[in-house]
């Protein structure tokens, strides 16, 4: 999948790579993520009510439901990053503030999303839909799949996934479905992977919508609690995140010694060259699996000049875009190209980019594909046999070769 446009990436594994509204087609991964970064967080957009009834039930125009819902506050604890501009957290586990009421998933609950928005949701969800590929993982790891009626038809992962309703694809979504589904909560994907006219109007319907975009890990962290809350499954949405950041700090520990060489993760090259920006989400996944990620040098843009990255000299390139049928001669073979350290040592490592840039529960696999694509000799505990929600967690996954440890070298071709 490919993008063709200089805005940011927003998670190529939601959806194969997405740019801010344009695909080139959709391979059905979402950064999409890469991440887009911008450095204000959840809480830095003013908040706005929506009113939210039940689905049937008229909205007036512009008046707002008054509730007496116990008020849930669920806040990501300051940006992990660890480049040089952003001082790294002792611990990946974002802090999470909820009411007593909260931590027993009662309802009628009050959230505010990603966006600032607050969502009262009146009763636990029966009918969820979830329309990015990462959130729908989530409901399943948090064993929530029996309530899910509808997805994307990017959802790959479990496999069953691929037999739910499909409601949406990489840029529509089908309200109309949605609404014959008797969906009572929609989870929906914010830094416009999902159209925002589309929220509005099933908002407008008296459906409530959250909109979840993590940032980077602690804002993924912060967005499986989050759903978590939202479909009365906070407890197994704590033990899950809490998991995945222990796993988190373990692979950040095992790299903290060794050398960081330069490292270029290449999510497309066809017309123009895209890679992580700066303060990124996976610039900080290359830094906590023990590289020295190369970005664009700028917080927005993901994409960047040949001669820049021949100035950084990548001494390793890991391949997000092999997905999509690069291959290592492919880059071998590219004009100007030579010149740099990881060609010229074919130091140049494929990897299966949907583990490392989706937002969810299998990152915790990503990372451990980076830390190996970047160490191949680095030798980390197991994943854990069993994810803590459940069904499909980051630990019930088949472990990809790189997280067993059996990735190829770097110098192979």
């Amino acid at each position: 999948m490919r993008f063709f446009s200089t805005a940011p990436p927003s998670r190529r594994s939601e959806g194969p790579v997405h740019v801010r509204g344009t695909f080139a087609a959709f391979l059905g991964l979402f950064v999409a993520i890469v991440a887009a970064c911008s450095s204000a967080g959840p809480s830095a957009s003013p908040s706005a009510t929506v009113a939210i009834t039940p689905p049937g039930t008229a909205v007036p125009g512009g008046s707002a439901q008054s509730s007496a819902a116990p008020s849930v506050s669920v806040a990501a604890s300051p940006s992990l990053a660890p480049s040089p501009s952003v001082a790294p957290s002792p611990s990946v586990a974002p802090s999470v503030s909820a009411s007593p009421s909260a931590s027993a998933a009662a309802f009628p609950l009050t959230l505010t999303d990603d966006e600032g928005t607050t969502v009262v949701i009146p009763a636990r969800p029966t009918h969820i839909v979830s329309l990015t590929p990462a959130t729908t993982e989530v409901v399943y790891a948090l064993g929530a799949a029996d309530r899910l009626v509808g997805d994307t038809n990017a959802d790959d992962y479990p496999s069953a996934a691929k037999a739910v309703t499909h409601v949406a694809t990489y840029n529509s979504v089908d309200v109309e479905k949605i609404v014959s589904l008797g969906a009572d909560l929609v989870i929906a994907g914010g830094d416009g992977f999902n159209k925002p006219s589309s929220i509005a109007q099933l908002r407008r319907l008296g459906i409530p919508v959250i909109v979840v975009y993590g940032a980077d890990l602690n804002g993924v962290l912060h967005d499986i609690r989050l759903v978590g809350h939202a479909i009365g499954e906070a407890s197994g949405a704590a033990d899950l995140t809490a998991s995945m950041s222990a796993q988190f700090d373990q692979i950040k520990a095992a790299t903290a010694s060794l050398p960081h060489p330069r490292v270029f993760y290449e999510i497309d090259a066809t017309k123009e060259i895209f890679g992580p920006a700066d303060k990124s989400f996976i610039a900080q996944m290359i830094q906590f699996a023990g590289g020295d990620p190369i970005t664009t040098g700028s917080t927005t843009i993901y994409s960047m000049p040949l001669e820049n990255l021949v100035a950084a000299d990548p001494q390793i390139i890991v391949l997000g875009d092999s997905l999509y049928g690069t291959t290592v001669a492919d880059v071998v073979a590219r004009p100007g190209w030579g010149t740099m350290t990881a060609v010229r040592t074919r130091a140049i490592v494929p990897i299966d980019d949907t583990v490392v840039t989706r937002p969810g529960p299998r990152l915790v696999e990503g990372l451990r594909d980076l830390a190996l694509a970047i160490h191949p000799g680095l030798v980390l505990p197991p994943l854990p046999s069993a994810s803590p929600g459940g069904s499909a967690g980051s630990g019930s996954a088949t472990p990809s070769s790189a997280a067993t440890g059996s990735i190829a070298s770097p110098s192979a071709t």
